[in-house]
Parts: structure tokens; C-alpha cells; sequence
């Protein structure tokens, strides 16, 4: 596998040593990282979907923990296989820990386990303060809000 030194992007850049960070992560990615496999989807705009495959676990088995920017879902199974005698175990019970870097502004709007899939619904909600607004030249506008219509000049008719 081939190995990249980011070192010089970190150099060169300023404000993107998180984008660094998480290529740093990406090329350090090991087996274990793959467990349990997932589905990252794109619902609608500004709605993901993650769907985990988690058979045998149940909802208190499995925990969720956003901090930041930061996804964490980890899951580990409660004793009880004392008792069995397994002549085959195909279906992977062992602890996990899966973290997911989310981008600013993107929140848990729900999670739900069913048949085995775990699925967390995010949507990104910018602020209304950090959406873009439009600035009237040479007047003065309420910083509250947007003002993203048509602007009408003097002495001009409406186009029909």
C-alpha cells in the first residue's frame, strides 16, 4: 500500500488542517474500521442516511454519541452466550466502534434499529445568521434575515 506525507499540505494551507486530518485518518484506515459494514446515503437536500448492519445487537446494545463534528456509534453485546454451544458462529457479535466525521452545521434527527439495520437520519441546518444575505449598496439593511429579491430600480418598469 502505497503511504503519502501530507506534511507539505499542512505547510501550505491555512484553515484546512482539518480536511488534512481527515486524509491523514483515511490513509490510516485499518480492517477493524470496516466492522460492522455501513451505507452512507444522500436522502435529499441537505438529508444523509447511515445505515449500519448490526444483526444480534439490541437498541440498548447500541450507543450514539455526536460531539461537534463528530459522529461515535459503538456497540457491545451483553453477556447471555454463556449458556450456548456454538457449532458454527457466522453472524459477528464482537464489540465495535465507528466514527464518523460530519460536516459543520450536520445533526442526528433520529435513529431507529430494524431487522438488523441500524439507520441515524442527519440533516444539515446552517444557521440563519451564516446563510449568505444580500447587502443594499449605499443604503442600510436589518442584519436579521435575508433580502434575496429582485431589486427594482428607479425610473425602470417591471419586466413583464
Amino acid at each position: 500500500m502505497r503511504t503519502f506525507d501530507f506534511a507539505p499540505l499542512y505547510r501550505s494551507t491555512v484553515g484546512f488542517d482539518r480536511l488534512a486530518s481527515l486524509l491523514d485518518q483515511a490513509a490510516q484506515i485499518d480492517s477493524s474500521a470496516t466492522w460492522p459494514p455501513y451505507n452512507i446515503e444522500k436522502a435529499a437536500t441537505d438529508e444523509y442516511r447511515i445505515t449500519m448492519a448490526v444483526a444480534g445487537f439490541t437498541p440498548d446494545e447500541i450507543e450514539l454519541t455526536q460531539h461537534d463534528t463528530t459522529l461515535l456509534v459503538t456497540g457491545q453485546k451483553k453477556g447471555g452466550d454463556g449458556e450456548r454451544e456454538y457449532l458454527h458462529r457466522g453472524i459477528a457479535t464482537r464489540t465495535f466502534r465507528q466514527t464518523f466525521n460530519l460536516a459543520d452545521h450536520v445533526k442526528v434527527t433520529g435513529a431507529a434499529l430494524e431487522h438488523g439495520l441500524l439507520t441515524v437520519d442527519l440533516k444539515r441546518e446552517v444557521p440563519e445568521a451564516l446563510k449568505p444575505r444580500r447587502i443594499v449598496i449605499g443604503g442600510t439593511q436589518a442584519a436579521v434575515g435575508q433580502d434575496n429579491a429582485p431589486v427594482q430600480i428607479e425610473g425602470q418598469a417591471k419586466a413583464a
